[in-house]
């Protein structure tokens, strides 16, 4: 459940030919909220960004809705309790597409996604009308992480590989949460079926998107490890994702046989 003190300022919003709105979720990031959103708005000008809190106790939405009052490129959605990160990401998806967005963009708010490589993502929107999905990938010729402890990484990369073949993805960074997706594309999608929670979710609409046909296209960024604010990371999250994709890749096999 979710409250809208997005939509003060959506009338406000000058047309363009080509509208995009970054959707990113909180909870207790309110040391990151001002850097980051400072960061996306100077490299990126024309981009909205919805931020989709989920009651932070750090007071992280409050601050949000204060920075709104005076920014009309930024928008709050307020969600009554932390429920996981894919139910964030859909309620943002469908605010977005209510707006009418024609591209829709994931990106964590912890400083992990550089804006400058949400502009050179934007870009390749842009300049190849095509494309479908544009994922910022840490595991093509020129992705690289910064920072990372060895087993986080060792353990993302070993994810990525199982996913990638279980599910028979053309994707390298098949978990990676740095996105910009087409409207049309998220139309096709059923998301009011994904049950995906954590950070498996990406997979699913990774899968998802490919079962759609889209056409995806990863390019190189550098995801830097967090430094203020406590990583959502753990144990939990992990198992989740490795009994979905299993069962996922079990009904592929069998669908084949």
């Amino acid at each position: 459940m979710m409250t809208d003190t997005a939509a003060r300022n959506t009338s406000t919003k000058s047309q363009r030919d080509n509208r995009v709105v970054v959707v990113m979720p909180t909870y207790n990031e309110i040391d990151n909220l001002g850097t980051t959103l400072a960061g996306i708005f100077s490299c990126t000008h024309d981009v909205d960004v919805l931020v989709v809190d989920d009651n932070s106790p750090d007071g992280t939405g409050k601050m949000a809705d204060f920075i709104a009052q005076g920014e009309p490129r930024l928008h709050v959605l307020h969600r009554k309790a932390k429920n996981g990160l894919g139910p964030a990401y859909l309620d943002g998806f469908h605010w977005a597409l209510q707006q009418r967005y024609d591209v829709i963009c994931e990106m964590d708010m912890d400083g992990s996604h550089r804006p400058q490589d949400l502009a050179r993502m934007l870009d390749v929107v842009e300049r190849n009308p095509h494309v479908d999905l544009v994922i910022g990938s840490r595991r093509v010729r020129g992705g690289q992480t910064v920072n990372w402890p060895l087993l986080r990484d060792v353990i993302s990369r070993t994810g990525s590989w199982y996913a990638r073949c279980m599910l028979a993805l053309p994707v390298h960074d098949v978990t990676a949460g740095f996105r910009a997706y087409r409207a049309s594309l998220l139309q096709q999608i059923d998301l009011e079926n994904i049950e995906a929670n954590g950070y498996v979710f990406q997979v699913d609409m990774t899968r998802r998107a490919h079962q759609a046909g889209a056409n995806i296209l990863e390019i190189p960024i550098a995801f830097i490890e967090r430094t203020q604010g406590k990583s959502k990371m753990g144990m939990g999250i992990v198992l989740e994702a490795m009994l979905r994709v299993t069962a996922w890749g079990a009904e592929r096999i069998v669908k084949r046989s």
